[in-house]
């Protein structure tokens, strides 16, 4: 068999570079769009356990530095037992013994009641949390903002121009996905939603 010249393997060579190359890039592109679609597989299963929680306590859980502020403090305790010599349940009393979730570490879960199965068992993560990606929570107890960074940004599907520009951290990236309570938009805060609420309202 007659073997290559060296501008032949040199040829060769090339055709192999481009192959992985090109292999290399669909691969990235692969990664990238599976992670950008569990991202919004995360935000739907927290939104609906969210939507849960509202129902059994008549109210969604307040946020905290971006966190959904659910998770036992150190003095749940005590808050627990004023809440039972108070035989109702006061949102104020209960929330003081209430510290932000960790995103991937804790779950959402029915603290008045252990037997409850949990709304979420573990919440989940961004799968960039290494690179200080994560998820952003805003609520007011009454309604809720989720949102999430998408590695595609306007080549995937639900990236939203309108949240970009509101400039959130989604960690060390700007959210550009997000879900709501209901009819509450994502491009606004929930503040100024309610306030336009409020004027249309107004005689």
């Amino acid at each position: 068999m007659k073997p290559f010249t060296k501008k032949e393997a040199f040829g060769v060579g090339i055709i192999f570079l481009a192959v992985v190359l090109v292999t290399f890039y669909n691969l990235q592109i692969a990664l990238r769009r599976s992670r950008d679609s569990q991202r919004k597989q995360d935000l739907g299963v927290i939104s609906d356990a969210l939507h849960k929680y509202n129902e059994d306590f008549g109210f969604f859980p307040p946020s905290e530095n971006g966190k959904i502020k659910a998770c036992k403090a150190s003095n749940f305790d005590d808050v627990f037992k004023k809440l039972t010599e108070a035989k109702s349940l006061d949102r104020d009393i209960f929330f003081e013994g209430l510290r932000a979730c960790e995103w991937s570490k804790d779950p959402l879960a029915n603290l008045l009641d252990t037997d409850y199965p949990a709304y979420i068992p573990l919440l989940p993560g961004d799968a960039m949390v290494a690179s200080g990606v994560s998820y952003y929570y805003l609520s007011n107890s009454r309604r809720f903002q989720l949102y999430s960074f998408l590695e595609g940004e306007d080549e995937e599907g639900g990236y939203d121009s309108g949240i970009v520009e509101r400039g959130l951290p989604c960690g060390s990236k700007v959210c550009s996905f997000g879900k709501s309570s209901i009819d509450t938009p994502l491009d606004i805060s929930i503040e100024d939603y309610e306030e336009e609420l409020n004027l249309e309202v107004r005689p």
